[in-house]
């Protein structure tokens, strides 16, 4: 979460009133993350989060992204349900701004989670992936090989000699290398952020499963590799490959891997890291100073490449 586009209470009061939320009591701007403007708001009928949803946020997939978030909390998940306006709309704009507002999820993230958190966190993912089975709506990966390409040729226009050593490293991935079986996989809506910023716990077990906003339909496996390169990996990059099984068993303890996923893991994998380190090098590239948010290094988030890619070559 991130504020980009500055609301204040004049401009969010009528807004708020919209939503049959009582007087605005406190608007508190949320300045983690690196898509979407958030803002937590304190009314007379509870707390809330406020979204303005950014450029990199398509507004046409909106539906898709608080549908699934919707659908997930409907079958149980601790997930966000949007609410409606006075004209049952869940979308509405907000300075310029297509805006949502949603249900406030108790807990914190887990900045060191333990195996045991990681085993939870990777339970979750598969329930999300159960949950969606029926989920009606589909929406492409907005990060798939097409953009991943756009954002490195955006990249090689400014980059200065220590960026583009990381993206010559990237050059053999940046079209779509997963493994040929993947065309095969099986394939629902995936978070595609599974980040531990983007899940709450709270008591022990997760209480929050937030910020939808790259989902899309793919393939499930996809999803857990991007999981594993986001639990698995200490701040430097390095694997930790305790943290990476205890994810991975609390995940099939819910949905078993099939073999053919099992075996699509490594180079899933490897796609993960460079996606990630795209955004992250594109991100810090072209930031906007006056943005509350601080672009992340893009380089630890490489070396998972590394490790995936040696994985690969032992199977």
């Amino acid at each position: 979460m991130a504020v980009f586009t500055r609301v204040v209470e004049a401009d969010a009061e009528p807004f708020i009133q919209s939503f049959g939320l009582g007087a605005l009591h406190a608007l508190t701007p949320i300045a983690e993350g690196v898509e979407n403007t958030n803002y937590r708001i304190d009314t007379a009928g509870g707390r809330f989060v406020l979204t303005l949803f950014e450029g990199r946020t398509d507004e046409t997939a909106l539906p898709f992204c608080l549908g699934l978030t919707a659908h997930a909390a409907r079958a149980g998940l601790p997930c966000a349900r949007p609410l409606q306006n006075a004209s049952g709309e869940v979308i509405s704009r907000l300075n310029h701004r297509p805006a949502a507002i949603l249900e406030w999820l108790p807990g914190a993230w887990k900045r060191s989670p333990s195996l045991s958190d990681q085993f939870a966190a990777g339970a979750l993912l598969a329930r999300l992936h159960l949950a969606g089975t029926d989920f009606p709506l589909t929406r492409p990966d907005p990060m798939g090989a097409r953009a991943r390409r756009a954002l490195f040729d955006r990249c090689q226009s400014r980059a200065r000699p220590a960026d583009q050593v990381l993206l010559d490293r990237m050059v053999p991935w940046i079209l779509d290398r997963a493994p040929g079986q993947a065309a095969t996989l099986p394939v629902g809506p995936i978070h595609a952020d599974y980040f531990p910023d983007n899940i709450l716990f709270e008591g022990g077990a997760p209480s929050g499963l937030i910020d939808f906003y790259f989902a899309c339909t793919d393939v499930l496996a996809y999803d857990l590799a991007i999981a594993l390169a986001a639990w698995g990996f200490d701040a430097e990059g390095a694997a930790l490959p305790e943290a990476i099984a205890a994810f991975q068993s609390g995940y099939e303890s819910i949905r078993p891997l099939s073999p053919a996923e099992r075996s699509a893991l490594p180079e899933l994998g490897a796609v993960a890291a460079v996606r990630f380190t795209l955004t992250r090098l594109h991100d810090r590239l072209f930031h906007d100073p006056k943005a509350m948010v601080t672009p992340k290094d893009p380089a630890p988030f490489l070396r998972r490449l590394d490790w995936w890619t040696r994985q690969s070559a032992a199977a």
